[in-house]
């Protein structure tokens, strides 16, 4: 390697946003990082919501806080509506057909 041509290579002490410190070698003289491994949550197991633009609070708010089992209930409330008013909508739409009354005169002379 030629002299003089490299940048320095030191051992720099790294800041998190979380405030966790630890120390590395770099060509630079201060790293600052936003998410490092004490506090990201693949490394935690842990979910750590980080918005900036308000984007969780306005999808709880369109959709609400649901769970899974509680999405389900309300498919199945949905659809069971859906069934009946479907079952009620076709017995609407069926038209009744009157039967013609019965003539006592012709049921009396064909027994005769």
């Amino acid at each position: 390697m030629k002299e003089g041509i490299h940048p320095g290579y030191e051992e720099v002490e790294v800041r998190c946003a979380c405030g966790n410190t630890f120390k590395t070698r770099s060509t630079k003289t201060e790293l600052h990082l936003e998410i490092c491994s004490a506090c990201h949550p693949f490394f935690t197991g842990r979910q750590k919501l980080i918005d900036t633009e308000g984007r969780v609070q306005r999808f709880t708010k369109k959709f609400g806080a649901q769970t899974s089992d509680t999405r389900k209930t309300a498919e199945k409330a949905a659809r069971a509506t859906k069934v009946a008013e479907a079952k009620k909508a076709a017995a609407a739409a069926k038209p009744k057909v009157a039967k013609p009354p019965k003539d006592k005169e012709k049921d009396a002379a064909a027994t005769v």
